[in-house]
C-alpha cells in the first residue's frame, strides 16, 4: 500500500501514478483490466485466429512505447502505429470493485487501473 499522504510533493506523487501507469502498460500489474475494442482488433483481423494474432502484435508494440519529455505527466495515454493505423491507449482509476472512480490513483490497494486500446473512431 503506498501511502500517498506521505508522498513529499505532487511531483513525488505524479511520479507515484506513473511509475504504477507503466506497470500497467507493461503488463505487471496483475489487477489491471486491458481491453481492446472490437473496432481495432476488426481493422487487422477477419477471423478468430487473426484477431489473437493481431492482439498480440497490438500488446508488444504498446509495451515497446516510450513517452517523450513533452508527453511526461501521469503516462496515462498515448498513441503509436501499427502496421500502418495510429492506435490509441488511455488508462482509467477505479476503485477494488470497479464500480466507481479510484479516490487515489496514487495508492495501487485501492485503485484497479483499466487499460483500453483503440481507434480514432472509438474515442
Amino acid at each position: 500500500m503506498t501511502d500517498t499522504s506521505t508522498l513529499a510533493s505532487p511531483d513525488a506523487r505524479l511520479a507515484t501514478i506513473a511509475r504504477l501507469n507503466d506497470r500497467c502498460r507493461q503488463g505487471l500489474d496483475r489487477t489491471a483490466r486491458i481491453g481492446i475494442t472490437r473496432a481495432c482488433l476488426g481493422t487487422f483481423a477477419e477471423n478468430r485466429a487473426a484477431e489473437i494474432v493481431a492482439q498480440a502484435g497490438i500488446l508488444a508494440a504498446l509495451r515497446g512505447y516510450r513517452f517523450s519529455e513533452a508527453e511526461a505527466g501521469e503516462r496515462d495515454r498515448g498513441s503509436f502505429d501499427y502496421r500502418g493505423t495510429t492506435i490509441y491507449f488511455r488508462i482509467d482509476y477505479y476503485d477494488a470493485a470497479l464500480e466507481y472512480g479510484s479516490e487515489d490513483p496514487a495508492d495501487a490497494s485501492i485503485t484497479r487501473r483499466v487499460l483500453t486500446i483503440m481507434l480514432r473512431e472509438d474515442l
